[in-house]
């Protein structure tokens, strides 16, 4: 990440700022008036939301061309993908997300899913970071030049 150019940063920066804000909204740790929260969020949804963001923006400036240097395959997208999304289930309410109230209903959601939920918390961003880490192994490894 050293060699970025000041695109990817701001790719970065701005995936990050979507990221937030995508994840944030819908699991009211942003306050707005679109979704409501029955449970107050814990402790821990903060830094878990705002590292899944970073995280997320970092990844998504490994895709961006830099000048004459393709940017190789996109082989991990499926982890960074899965990543986001086992935080988001993490940061969310548990009682709030109907995909949960179908699976396990109310009490399940409360009794089984809330204490799963830093787990996958955990699970989501090692994913995230794994993704990141084979983007920036592959670009480090694999730089080809493309014909001008």
């Amino acid at each position: 990440m050293r060699h970025w150019t000041r695109r990817q940063w701001l790719t970065a920066a701005g995936g990050t700022a979507v990221a937030l804000v995508v994840l944030g909204v819908p699991a009211v740790l942003i306050p707005n008036g679109l979704f409501t929260r029955e449970i107050e969020p814990t402790w821990w949804s903060y830094p878990v939301w705002v590292a899944t963001a970073v995280l997320s923006g970092l990844l998504l400036a490994t895709y961006v061309r830099t000048g004459t240097q393709e940017a190789p395959s996109p082989s991990p997208g499926r982890k960074g993908l899965g990543g986001t999304v086992l935080a988001w289930f993490a940061i969310g309410c548990p009682v709030c997300n109907k995909l949960v109230l179908l699976a396990v209903g109310a009490s399940g959601a409360m009794n089984w899913f809330a204490p799963l939920q830093p787990v996958l918390a955990v699970a989501g961003l090692g994913l995230l970071a794994a993704a990141l880490r084979t983007r920036l192994r592959t670009l480090k490894a694999c730089r080809v030049d493309t014909p001008v």
